[in-house]
C-alpha cells in the first residue's frame, strides 16, 4: 500500500474494514419518547460549553429506537439534549448519548463527535404504555414512561422539531493526549417525514451512577412527553466553533 493509497482509502478505521460505512444515513421508522424536564439551572450552566448560550433550565431526555438505519442496521439510544443558542441561533446541545450498537458508536464519535458510550437502552410498548429504559453495567439509570398515544401532535410542529440544528463538543486527542481537534460540530436531519406524533402523560425516573451521570440534571418537574415516528436522513456535519483556533477564542 503506497501513501496514495492510505490517503486514498482513509475513511475510517481500520483502514482495510472500517467500522462503519461513509454518509449520509439514512433512518426508517426512527421512533422517539421524549420527555422534556424542568432541572437545577445552576447543575445545568456547568455542563453546557461556551459560545454555546444557556437558554432555560429545561432538558429533553430522549429514547429512541432505530429499527432500519444505514450501515448501522437496527439499534435503540438515549440520552440527554440541552435547549442552547450559538450567535442566537437556537439548537440542542447533546450531552450524553447510550447505545447498544458498536458501529454507531464509532462512527458518531469519529465524524460529528457524539457523546457516545456503551450502554443498553430499549424502547418499547408494555400494554397502554409507551416505556424507555437505560442501563448502564447492569444498573438502571433511567426509566421514562408515557401513555401511549393519548392525543395526536401537529404533524408540522414535531417535523419543525427534529429539524432543529443541534451542537456537540468533538474532542479528538493527539498522540501526546492533548487534543487534536476540539469543537462545537453542527448539524441538522434532513428528509424528514414524520408518520406520526403524540403526546400523554409522562414520568422520568434517574437514577445516579458515577459513569453514566445522568442523575447530575435531577428531575424537578415533567413538563412534555412526545412520542414521534418518522422516516429522516442524519448528513455529515459542519465545523462551528474551533477551540483550537485563536481566531474563534477571540470571538468569546
Amino acid at each position: 500500500m503506497t501513501e496514495d493509497d492510505v490517503l486514498r482509502n482513509a475513511f475510517a478505521m481500520p483502514i482495510n474494514n472500517p467500522a462503519f460505512p461513509p454518509g449520509p444515513y439514512r433512518f426508517v421508522d426512527r421512533e422517539y419518547l421524549i420527555i422534556s424536564y424542568r432541572t437545577d439551572p445552576d447543575a445545568l450552566r456547568a455542563l453546557i460549553p461556551a459560545p454555546l448560550e444557556f437558554v432555560e433550565p429545561v432538558v429533553n431526555f430522549e429514547f429512541i429506537n432505530m429499527p432500519d438505519s444505514t450501515g448501522f442496521g437496527h439499534y435503540c439510544e438515549s440520552g440527554q439534549v440541552i435547549p442552547v443558542t450559538l450567535d442566537g441561533v437556537a439548537g440542542g446541545f447533546v450531552l450524553s448519548m447510550y447505545l447498544n450498537d458498536h458501529p454507531p458508536i464509532a462512527a458518531g464519535r469519529e465524524l460529528w463527535g457524539f457523546p457516545k458510550k456503551l450502554g443498553d437502552p430499549e424502547l418499547r410498548i408494555h400494554k397502554d404504555t409507551l416505556s424507555g429504559t437505560l442501563d448502564y453495567s447492569d444498573f438502571r439509570v433511567a426509566t421514562g414512561t408515557m401513555g401511549y398515544k393519548h392525543r395526536a401532535l401537529d404533524l408540522a410542529a414535531a417535523k419543525k422539531s427534529l429539524e432543529a440544528p443541534a451542537f456537540l463538543l468533538k474532542i479528538i486527542p493527539h498522540v501526546d493526549g492533548t487534543a487534536r481537534i476540539c469543537e462545537l460540530v453542527q448539524y441538522s436531519l434532513t428528509e424528514v417525514n414524520v408518520k406520526g406524533a403524540w403526546t400523554g402523560p409522562g414520568a422520568l425516573q434517574l437514577n445516579a451512577h458515577a459513569l453514566a451521570p445522568v442523575a447530575v440534571l435531577p428531575v424537578l418537574e415533567i413538563l412534555s412527553a412526545r412520542h414521534i415516528l418518522a422516516d429522516l436522513t442524519l448528513p455529515l456535519g459542519t465545523v462551528a466553533y474551533d477551540y483550537l483556533n485563536p481566531a474563534h477564542r477571540g470571538k468569546m
